[in-house]
Order: C-alpha cells, then structure tokens, then sequence
C-alpha cells in the first residue's frame, strides 16, 4: 500500500466560474489560479502523485506554461492517475478536507463525491468529503483542500503475479 497526501489553496476573484471537485458551483467568484483552480482536484492530484513518490503538480504543469492558462484540472488528475497505475497501483479511498468560509459546501456534497468516485473509478462510498469554515483564521477570501489517498497494489500489477514467498533468511552460524 501507499499513501498520499495533497494540499492546495486559491484566493477568490470575481469574474471567474467556480469549480470544485469538478463540480461548477454558483457563487459570485470563483477560485484564482493559471488553471481552472479547482483546489480539491489538486489537492488530489498531488496525493496521488506523492504516494508514488512522482513529481508534484506544478513541476508536471507549471504554471509559467501558457499551454495550462484556465485548463481543466481533471486533466490533471488524469494524468495522476496514469502515473499511478503504470506504477502497479488503483485508489482503494481517498478522504479530503475543504476550508472556505462560502460557498456553504452543504448542498454539493453528493454531488462532488460522486464526480470524484467518477474521475477516479472508485464507488461513492470511497470517497470521503467533509467542509469547514476557517473561523478566527482570516482566510475568508481563500479555498483550501487537504486530500489524503490510500493506493493498493493492482490485482493486474506484474509484481502481484509473483508467488507470495516468505523471504529467505541467510543461515545461522
């Protein structure tokens, strides 16, 4: 097993759709960043590439890049997740904190756990989300995420194919 983790953080700024989770949310800004700045899906996508000791998010899409100026970050966590299988591994769960003080997170839930299970090809139940307010913090204006991420080898994995042994010890002298 391995295991990851993401954080990530975007200031608010009008003008600007807000996505979470992939999810368009409605709100009066939206979350500053060279891409679409979804801070969950980056945060994610971080974890993944840590638990596989891969580069992280702004080394494999830098910023300085126009070629990422307002991208999708799914296409981001794609591209985690091809790193994580061509190392032997699938998600078995993912759990991720967001602190902002509004949007209120309350409604969408549902709705983000199941597009995260979805880019991610795990069941809902996988997914665990949970939102907070960063009362006394004076991050009213940011978003944050913190994700976590178990990874298991791959039933398909070429090292999964060997016969379970016990390692051999040298002999006592």
């Amino acid at each position: 097993m391995r295991i990851g983790y993401g954080f990530d953080s975007h200031e608010f700024r009008p003008g600007i759709p807000l996505r979470i989770g992939g999810i368009a949310i409605a709100h009066d800004r939206g979350l500053g960043g060279h891409s679409d700045g979804d801070v969950l899906l980056h945060a994610l996508t971080d974890a993944l590439l840590g638990a596989i000791a891969a580069p992280d998010i702004g080394s494999l899409f830098p910023p300085s890049d126009p070629k990422w100026k307002g991208a999708d970050s799914v296409i981001f966590l794609r591209e985690a997740l091809k790193r994580v299988r061509a190392a032997g591994y699938s998600v078995a769960n993912v759990d991720a904190s967001l602190i902002l003080a509004a949007p209120k997170i309350g409604p969408h839930p549902a709705a983000i756990r199941a597009q995260v299970a979805k880019l991610l090809g795990v069941a809902p139940d996988c997914v665990g989300l949970k939102a907070k307010t960063p009362e006394g913090l004076n991050l009213d204006n940011t978003a944050i995420a913190h994700a976590v991420v178990l990874l298991e080898r791959s039933k398909r994995s070429p090292v999964n194919k060997r016969k379970n042994s016990t390692p051999k010890r040298k002999p006592s002298r």
